[in-house]
């Protein structure tokens, strides 16, 4: 698997490259300068981007959204060793899949695997629940049937898959959602996944 890593860090940097490749990853660029990253993953097929959310020349969430809006497809993972609640939620809106506390280190390669794969993961230490107005009465108002769907959804599921294993019709399980994303005042499928795994 071929992994971009952006830090400003070098000691980070250079501890993450060892432990990736000796863990068999090929490092194709391990580097301080978004731009040259940016331009690297242009020219090479990469399977991840791991950046830190927080530079001193520029934001890593900032970096991520430009790499998407050349690829919407890029997988891109976030660390960090800051709560950095806007960044994260700014992040994952538009489209990065994870996100990992950097001494994490323990996570770091499930993590990598899981957003290859194009899954969503946000490390269990994040207190990212404040950034939902939701609370626990207004999850009760959710039917057993809103429940099950919210948990399909926060597996990765689309509507069609969804549909088949609840046996419903897409419209219906489409009917299902907006009402779920109004109880609980969310916007997309993403925040309910982030939601569902905080609650």
């Amino acid at each position: 698997m071929k992994l971009i890593m952006v830090d400003d860090d070098v000691l980070v940097l250079n501890a993450l490259s060892t432990i990736l490749g000796k863990s068999g990853y090929e490092i194709v660029l391990a580097t301080t300068d978004s731009k040259k990253a940016i331009e690297t993953y242009k020219e090479n097929k990469v399977d991840v981007v791991i950046l830190d959310i927080r530079m001193k020349e520029i934001n890593g969430v900032d970096v991520a959204i430009e790499l998407l809006e050349y690829d919407k497809d890029a997988k891109i993972m976030l660390l960090t060793t800051f709560n950095d609640s806007d960044d994260i939620m700014r992040g994952i809106d538009r489209g990065v899949l994870g996100v990992i506390l950097k001494d994490n280190v323990a996570s770091l390669i499930p993590a990598i695997e899981s957003v290859s794969l194009g899954n969503k993961i946000i490390d269990n230490e994040l207190n990212i629940k404040s950034l939902f107005k939701t609370t626990k009465k207004e999850f009760d108002l959710l039917t057993q049937k809103e429940i099950e769907i919210l948990e399909q959804i926060a597996k990765g599921l689309s509507n069609k898959e969804i549909s088949e294993k609840l046996f419903l019709s897409e419209g219906t399980v489409r009917n299902y959602i907006s009402g779920i994303l109004e109880k609980l005042d969310l916007r997309d499928r993403t925040q309910l996944a982030i939601y569902y795994y905080t609650k």
